[in-house]
Order: C-alpha cells, then structure tokens, then sequence
C-alpha cells in the first residue's frame, strides 16, 4: 500500500511537491490544505486529492503519513509541530525555520513525537552534488583550503509585490541569502564542514517596497581553517546560474547548476576522466535565476524516496532537521555581522547577546529576533 503524502500549503511550490510524490514508488498525495480554500481547492482539483479547509481535519485524516511544509517560511513551525504532534512525518521546505528558536521548536516536537523530519535541500541529491561530496569524504581535495557559493539571480519587482509575505523579515526571513541563495549555502556548509566566523555587508539596491537584502556578500572561515566566501542577489539581470566553487591542496572542482565544469586532482583515478566525459554532455538551464517556476523536481523526488526509505528502515534522513537549522544559522550569522559591522563567531547559541535588537543598516531600519 502506497505511503499516503498530504501537503500543508498550495502555492507555487506546492506543484513541485505533488510532481515529486507522483514520481516517487509507493508515495501517493492523498490530500492538501491552504488557509486560502480556493487554493487548496485548485490544487486537489489538478492532481486528483482531497482538499481540506481545515488543518485539523487533514491532519485527522488516516490516509495521512508523511506532511510537507509548504507555506511561507516564517509559517513553517505552526503546521510542522501541529502535524508531529498528530503522528505524521514532517518535510519542511527550505528554510526550516526564520529563527533558531522556531527551528528548535520543529525538532524537539519531531523528537518527542518520534516522527522523521526532513528539511527541503534538493540540490544535495543531484549527482553533480553527490559527486563533489564523495570526493571530499575521500580526501582527494587533500586539505581544503577555500569554498566558494555565487548565487546571482534576478527577480522582478512585480515577484516581490506578488505576495505580501515576500521580502518581509516576518514570514520570507530575509531576501536573496534565506529564500534563494540558501541551497547553495547548504551544499557549501556539506562540502566544506561548518562555519567558525562570518563578516559580511548587505544592501537593498535593485527592488523598492521590501524590507529584506537584494545583495549579500559574506567572508567566511570554516571551522577546519579553510576560507570562503558567499555573494547573493536578486538584482543581477538577466539573472545567472549559481555556482559552488571547491578549491583544496590536491584538487579543484566547480559546478554551475547540475553541470559540472571543472575537476582536476593532483592524484588522478581512472574514473575521472569519465566523469569529465559525462558532465560535458550535460548542459543544466539555469534554474531559478530568473524565473522561480523555472526549476526541476527531480530533486525533490529523489529527497522524498530518502525520507520514505528513512521511515522504512529507522535510520536518518539524509537532511534531518538539525541539518535544515545549520544553514539558518549560518544565514543569521552573516545578517548579524551586517547589523553589528562586525565579525561574528559561531555557533550562534554561545552569543548572549543575541536578543531581539532594533538596528539600521544601510537602507534598513528593523527590530528582529535572531535566536
């Protein structure tokens, strides 16, 4: 009998979930949910499910085992906790969380429930990201030395004006670093181990009406001693595709999207010459860039799968929750060195200073809570 999908939230990014389950071997969407009715309504109406007008009724359903979190990001915790409570396994989009506090609400409700979660981080199951990671678990980067994540997107303004939770710190989190750049922040924190200490600069420079960044630049130093660097924006027209750059005393590698473009070590394997091969036959599009429908679900299938499979045999998800809060915390990290003109270590939770605080910085004058 097929595992029995319910999804918590019917925009943009809901369709990308109900594909994925449709791809996924012995997943099925059963039903959906919206505080909307309408879009609830439109969503069970185009795959075939139930909808609910009521959380609780979708969470009281039986056919319902495993929830995905698909509302906007300041909005996860309610639903993610509420559906643990019930019994169900939880995937949450990206960002777990907006804060560290309501990411650790998530988590210990999963615990204590005994349910799986798994936060949302597709690009870690294409092969390109596979790849690279296995190459760092081998050693062949030898000691790594720098790691470097571009994400330099365009969006329009009528995007931020399409929703009133977009560009918010309330609901979205922050701008071009916690709602886009934030996959390419997770595979660099995968390949290069985590931070010890950020500085970074942010500006609203290419949107009007919005509280958030539209540029990031942060330098990082990793807890391993490598340094790094991460440049975000959604103000870069027309828009192009990121890219993760891993540099070590043996090796190089860069990926562009699902496409990698370079790989070269100082001790060769035979196989390495087939995986140049291979990777230039692939020519990826450029993903979100500029158009945020202008993705693939293949990702989230195959993250899917691995929380099925996690849910069969009892082990963990490839990304669990405490995963999904690590990018979060990094992403924090570098907003409160912007605030602060400071750097600033990590973990953050050693900082007793991190309290609701009011700020100005550049273009941006806000109160925030960062723990």
């Amino acid at each position: 009998m097929a595992t029995g999908f319910g999804i918590i939230g019917c925009g943009l990014i809901s369709k990308f979930h109900a594909r994925a389950i449709a791809d996924v071997p012995g997943a099925e969407l059963v039903a959906c949910y919206d505080t909307v009715p309408e879009a609830a309504d439109r969503l069970a109406a185009e795959t075939g499910c139930k909808a609910y007008h009521s959380l609780d009724a979708l969470l009281a359903d039986p056919r319902v085992e495993v929830v995905t979190v698909a509302t906007p990001s300041g909005a996860h915790m309610e639903p993610a906790v509420a559906a643990a409570e019930a019994g169900k396994h939880v995937i949450v989009e990206k960002p777990l969380e907006i804060t560290l506090e309501r990411c650790d609400a998530i988590i210990r409700a999963c615990e204590k429930a005994d349910v799986v979660l798994s936060t949302i981080f597709p690009s870690r199951f294409h092969d390109v990201g596979q790849l690279l990671k296995r190459a760092v678990d081998e050693g062949r980067f030898g000691r790594l030395v720098l790691g470097d994540a571009y994400v330099k997107w365009w969006r329009t303004q009528q995007y931020y004006d399409s929703g009133a939770w977009r560009g918010t710190w309330e609901l979205d989190g922050g701008g071009a670093l916690m709602n886009q750049a934030i996959h390419s922040v997770d595979l660099l924190l995968w390949f290069m181990g985590p931070l010890a200490e950020v500085r970074a600069e942010f500006a609203l420079l290419g949107h009007e009406r919005i509280a958030v960044e539209d540029v990031a630049v942060a330098a990082l130093r990793f807890a391993n001693g490598a340094l790094g660097t991460i440049e975000a924006t959604t103000a870069s027209y027309p828009g192009h595709k990121k890219r993760i750059e891993i540099h070590g005393t043996k090796g190089t590698a860069i990926m562009e999207e699902e496409d990698l473009i370079f790989w070269e070590f100082a001790e060769p394997q035979p196989e390495d010459e087939e995986i140049r091969r291979k990777m230039a036959e692939r020519k990826s599009g450029t993903g979100g860039a500029a158009d945020p429908a202008a993705i693939g679900h293949h990702g989230h299938a195959r993250q899917f799968a691995d929380v099925l499979e996690a849910i069969r045999t009892g082990r963990k998800p490839l990304i669990d929750g405490y995963e999904g809060r690590r990018a979060v915390e990094a992403i924090l990290a570098i907003y409160l060195s912007a605030e602060r003109g400071q750097p600033v270590r990590l973990p953050l939770t050693a900082d007793p200073q991190l309290q609701v605080r009011t700020v100005g910085v550049g273009n941006f004058v806000r109160s925030r809570t960062c723990q």
